[in-house]
């Protein structure tokens, strides 16, 4: 894949590459040490000051970012094994939707999770994230497998939403996903979600009734895109950057209003600047929520669940 850039991140970017031309000048003989150092100095405050004072529109740029780790590249960094469930039994394998057993750190736990894709065919393939109802009864099939072995449940969240298409909703995507819904609010196991990417409507919610909902730092969250809500307020996609204001779709915004529950920090500059140590604190927080959740009584933890997503909108004026 060719580089991408976003203009908030170019004059970082720029400099960083600046030094790396001057270490391979040095490594070559001329000393240039201390214009690297001051460089490096330089570098530091600006990245500083560009990654701790993004907007909201800026972090929907990242989380959207096309390098940024998707579903099946954080398991190969944070599970030691990972065996993939196909297929609903009822009309077909939705490659949009991972599903599979896995191990972390020896805890056994079913994954369900959206997958995007890369390149042109791979986005075909995967359905730019978007799942069909099949996707939804094939990720409820393995939650029950898993609720049948009484293993965790793991939900990583990255879609612009359910796939909107004809043949979806007449194969019933609006049934599949109030049925995972309330599936979900029952089943008898530990459900930790982390929303990945982007966070979209009923789309990501179908596989978000959880225990614990997780956010990674530059994830959105939210009913609709920025852009979607832009048309429908101004008649004008352009006001997006307007809109992902209005919405607080970002992971400081839902900490606040108590939507999630934990915002799981990304590598400094986003999760696409380095996927291991994003990884790693994925992986160090769910087992930390995983491990929190187990240890009440099944009936109270349904309770909880039930009780933590039914306060979601209440108000008193």
């Amino acid at each position: 894949m060719r580089e991408f850039i976003l203009d908030f991140e170019k004059p970082v970017i720029e400099l960083e590459k600046k030094i790396a031309e001057m270490q391979d000048l040095s490594s070559d003989g001329v000393d240039l040490s201390e214009e690297v150092a001051l460089l490096q100095k330089k570098a530091d405050g600006l990245r500083a000051d560009v990654f701790n004072n993004l907007n909201r529109w800026q972090r929907v740029q990242l989380a959207r970012h096309p390098r940024r780790p998707y579903t099946l590249d954080y398991l190969k960094l944070i599970t030691s094994r990972f065996e993939e469930i196909h297929g609903d039994r009822n009309f077909r394998d939705d490659q949009a939707i991972i599903t599979g057993m896995a191990t972390i750190d020896g805890l056994d736990v079913m994954i369900v999770g959206h997958q995007k894709g890369r390149g042109t065919k791979d986005k075909l393939y995967r359905n730019f994230g978007m799942p069909h109802p099949e996707g939804y009864r094939k990720a409820l099939r393995a939650m029950k497998v898993a609720e049948k072995f009484n293993r965790p449940i793991l939900t990583l969240i990255d879609t612009p939403g359910a796939y909107p298409g004809l043949g979806a909703e007449e194969r019933g995507q609006a049934e599949a996903i109030a049925r995972n819904l309330y599936e979900m609010s029952q089943l008898r196991v530990p459900l930790v979600a982390c929303v990945i990417g982007e966070g979209g409507s009923g789309g990501a919610l179908a596989i978000g009734v959880t225990d614990r909902v997780l956010m990674l730092e530059h994830a959105i969250y939210s009913v609709i895109s920025p852009e979607g809500c832009a048309s429908i307020l101004w008649r004008d996609a352009a006001h997006a950057p307007s809109a992902a204001d209005a919405m607080k779709i970002t992971s400081p915004d839902l900490l606040e209003l108590g939507i999630i529950d934990e915002v799981v920090p990304e590598a400094f500059g986003g999760a696409h600047r380095d996927w291991k140590s994003t990884a790693q604190n994925i992986k160090t927080a769910v087992l930390k929520n995983f491990k929190e959740v187990m240890r009440r009584p099944t009936d109270e933890m349904i309770d909880l669940r039930v009780a933590k997503f039914g306060s979601m909108g209440v108000f008193e004026e």
